[in-house]
């Protein structure tokens, strides 16, 4: 039997898109959930066959509440892994140990360094000499949870936002359906704050010049 994943996104949804191309042996997208009626990736979606939700974050007054619906309609699937793949909302503590070691995001940077909004504009007003992203376990401290994947993108001095934003979204497309598949064969593990692999004995990283 396959494994189900719900998958939640804000906008365009291209790393949704990259785990759905990734045909990942074993695991099943039942549902595309957004807090937005016009992202982009539930037209992809449903074009592509995935059943699709909107949970429109603004006819809640709370946080709490919203994250209350929202967990109406992910467990209505039952689904054993729940993906964050640009689903630009921060979650309630409940929410996040709902679905403690099954729930799992993709941030714009190297965590621990620039939690939040605004990575690629921050990483460049500290000159940082490489920036990318992180692929970790959501918990109820914001982008605190124990760390599956880094990708790395070395800054160039001509980096723009953008720029230094497409190079990085190239690296987030490669480790997502990896880390994903990883969580799917049960070959992850979390160990403190450590993620390990039962196979292998160095962690997915990416260097994208």
């Amino acid at each position: 039997m396959k494994k189900k994943i719900v998958v939640l996104i804000s906008g365009r949804g291209s790393n949704l898109q990259a785990v759905f191309n990734a045909n990942i042996s074993g695991a099943e997208i039942v549902a595309v959930i957004s807090n937005r009626s016009d992202a982009q990736g539930l037209k992809w979606a449903e074009q592509h066959g995935l059943t699709t939700h909107v949970v429109e974050h603004q006819q809640y007054t709370q946080r709490e509440a919203f994250d209350a619906a929202l967990m109406q309609f992910i467990d209505h699937y039952q689904p054993d892994l729940v993906l964050l793949a640009g689903f630009m909302r921060i979650l309630s503590p409940a929410f996040c140990l709902h679905y403690a070691e099954r729930l799992i995001n993709i941030h714009p940077s190297l965590l621990p360094a620039f939690p939040g909004l605004h990575t690629h504009q921050r990483a460049l007003e500290s000159g940082c000499r490489v920036a990318g992203c992180t692929i970790h376990f959501v918990t109820p401290d914001l982008d605190c949870g124990p760390i599956i994947a880094q990708g790395v993108v070395t800054v160039r001095d001509d980096d723009t936002v953008e720029s230094l934003a497409h190079r990085v979204l190239q690296v987030e497309h490669q480790l997502l359906p990896q880390a994903v598949a990883d969580f799917i064969a049960d070959k992850l593990s979390i160990d403190g704050n450590r993620v390990r692999r039962k196979d292998a004995a160095t962690e997915i990283n990416c260097l994208l010049n």
